[in-house]
């Protein structure tokens, strides 16, 4: 048998989930002393390679890895094409709609949104059916609503320090996010058995966490 092509999402995500694989009966010692290293082929029955998130799920889609692990915010941001298998219950936050206290998020008018999430923060605004206008932003979009880029923004809050911090406070939870193990459609029906127990080990090491 082949062994298992797995993407990691590298950075936070990839310490939060090492645990579990190594609980799972994977030797994690070659990613733990990585240095620079991004591919990892040393054992038998699993390789890896350590990837951004957005780009865990291009590799996935296309067909070069067999298995993706990455953020829940990824997979509903992007389109998602493979199964969605196993919550590995790592990674916990939420989206929210933050902005300056003197914020009205019932005022009429059309409001101006920013963050790195557009299609997220379309959906949602849809949902209660409002009319927005986002404003995409790549790096700390706590800023935007400090300097009257926009009304408010919508962003991923673990603590909420940083929030804070910049004197910003939550209006609303849009959603959870955590770390997902997602399949590629054509590698389930090629290695359904070692993928199979792969979810059971992990399973059973999140049970062993919680």
């Amino acid at each position: 048998m082949s062994a298992l092509k797995i993407a990691l999402t590298k950075g936070r995500t990839e310490k939060q989930v090492l645990p579990l694989l190594e609980a799972s009966g994977i030797d994690c010692t070659a990613i733990r002393n990585k240095q620079r290293r991004l591919i990892f082929n040393d054992l038998p029955d699993y390789h890896f390679i350590l990837a951004k998130g957005p780009d865990v799920l291009t590799y996935l889609n296309r067909g070069a890895m067999d298995i993706g692990i990455v953020g829940s915010d990824i997979l509903e941001e992007q389109h998602n094409e493979q199964y969605e298998m196993l919550d590995l219950q790592t990674g916990k936050c939420h989206f929210v709609l933050a902005s300056t206290p003197d914020f009205d998020p019932y005022q009429v008018k059309r409001k101006i949104i920013a963050t790195k999430y557009p299609s997220i923060t379309q959906r949602y605004f849809r949902s209660i059916g409002e009319d927005v206008e986002i404003i995409k932003i790549e790096g700390s979009v706590e800023l935007a609503p400090l300097v009257g880029l926009a009304d408010a923004i919508v962003d991923i809050v673990e603590t909420g320090t940083t929030l804070k911090e910049n004197n910003l406070q939550v209006f609303a939870t849009l959603q959870s996010v955590s770390t997902r193990l997602v399949v590629n459609r054509l590698a389930l029906k090629q290695h359904q058995n070692a993928i199979q127990q792969l979810i059971t080990n992990l399973q059973q090491a999140i049970q062993t966490e919680v």
